[in-house]
């Protein structure tokens, strides 16, 4: 066999390929409503991207160092600062070509063959098979829908062995939009000092929390900060999903590798989005802010929709742009499994969704919220529709 034992281990986003077959019925003249995407719907700002077009304009078109620019490094150890109450130098700051690249670039610094990583499950989709690609282990925490998915230190506990190199923390998470509160991540923070277990913390859907003010574990202690990697993006927060940008933040031990890590691989993030990225902090939050009232309308509305279908419940999420509904009800006869459900929504009421099984909680669905009022009031209508043949 000429592949490698490691890239056969790994399997294609099922998130990118629901998003793909959508696209391909649309171009085939079949109207698709898809649920799949997680990406707002909205452009990205103007201003935003002018900062970019006047880098072009300006000749910023060369390599840029390995980091990213100093400029936007000490932007966002400024807004880390100043928002999420974690103090970080420039030097402790790399920008990313989007924090999925930076999850996987901590992964490749911190693990060694047989290693663990507790992985809250229902998880995004990449965290498996990144620490798949770097010898790691997951060691799955099941989350429980009748406790809202909120990982707890009790469950944390159980999942600890002698291999356990670092939890990974995603709050809000997709795909429940869960949010862990302060005092159970005070509890989380303390155990892994005590463990001396590295936290990953994944908070790229930060801006998007309806009813708390975000918390970065980070923030808790000088101490718990020694051992925690803050991982951010631009994606969500300013709809640049396609400008592929991030950062992590860690203290120098760690990012000085990261660093190493993208010198021998993609050289350095985009030099002229990294200035459009400036733009997009310059902002004060006030673009995300938009997003987020728009976003808790079309939550509420969803949430209510989805719980008057029969047989069906679901969590009403805390935070980012998904509602994680339990479908287990209609899983019988023809319907096997959560798959076959998702196909059958396809194909019966041309609505696209994500099978939970897809984030490690079978008997779930998952629906991105970022899209038009319009296409969740139609969608839903063809989901209720859909599902009433079958009852």
């Amino acid at each position: 066999m000429e592949l490698s034992e490691r890239v056969q281990r790994i399997k294609p986003s099922p998130t990118l390929a629901i998003t793909a077959k959508a696209k391909e019925l649309r171009k085939r003249g079949i109207d698709i409503i898809g649920f799949g995407a997680g990406e707002p719907d909205f452009d990205t700002p103007d201003y935003v991207k002018e900062g970019a077009i006047n880098a072009l304009k300006e000749g910023k078109t060369k390599y840029t160092p390995s980091a990213g620019i100093p400029e936007l490094r000490e932007a966002i150890a400024n807004k880390l600062k100043e928002k999420n109450n974690v103090e970080y130098t420039s030097s402790e700051v790399v920008v990313v070509p989007g924090a999925k690249m930076g999850l996987y670039e901590i992964f490749a610094t911190i693990l060694n063959p047989g290693d663990e990583v507790i992985v809250p499950a229902p998880y995004w989709v990449s965290y498996p098979e990144q620490i798949a690609l770097c010898d790691g282990i997951s060691r799955f925490v099941e989350l429980e829908e009748n406790e809202g998915f909120i990982l707890t230190v009790d469950k944390l506990k159980d999942a600890i062995t002698d291999r356990t190199k670092a939890v990974v923390l995603n709050t809000p998470s997709n795909p429940t939009g869960a949010v862990i509160p302060k005092k159970e991540l005070e509890k989380i923070a303390q155990f892994c000092l005590e463990k001396n277990i590295l936290i990953i913390s994944d908070e790229c859907y930060e801006e998007f929390i309806y009813e708390r003010e975000h918390v970065s574990i980070a923030s808790l202690s000088k101490e718990v900060r020694e051992i925690t990697f803050t991982v951010g993006a631009f994606s969500k927060s300013y709809s640049m999903t396609g400008w592929r940008l991030g950062w992590v933040a860690a203290p120098e031990r760690f990012i000085k590798p990261i660093i190493n890590i993208q010198s021998q691989t993609i050289s350095n993030p985009t030099s002229f989005a990294q200035y459009g990225a400036i733009e997009a902090l310059k902002d004060g939050g006030k673009f995300p802010a938009m997003m987020r009232e728009e976003f808790k309308k079309r939550r509420d509305y969803i949430v209510e929709e989805i719980r008057s279908i029969e047989g069906i419940s679901c969590v009403k999420p805390s935070g980012a742009f998904y509602v994680f509904p339990n479908v287990s009800y209609y899983i019988r006869g023809n319907i096997s499994n959560d798959v076959d459900f998702v196909s059958y929504l396809i194909e019966e009421a041309k609505v696209a969704v994500v099978p939970g099984s897809a984030f490690g909680k079978e008997g779930y669905i998952r629906m991105s919220y970022a899209t038009s009022m319009d296409n969740i009031k139609e969608g839903v209508k063809r989901i209720k529709d859909a599902l009433k043949k079958l009852s």
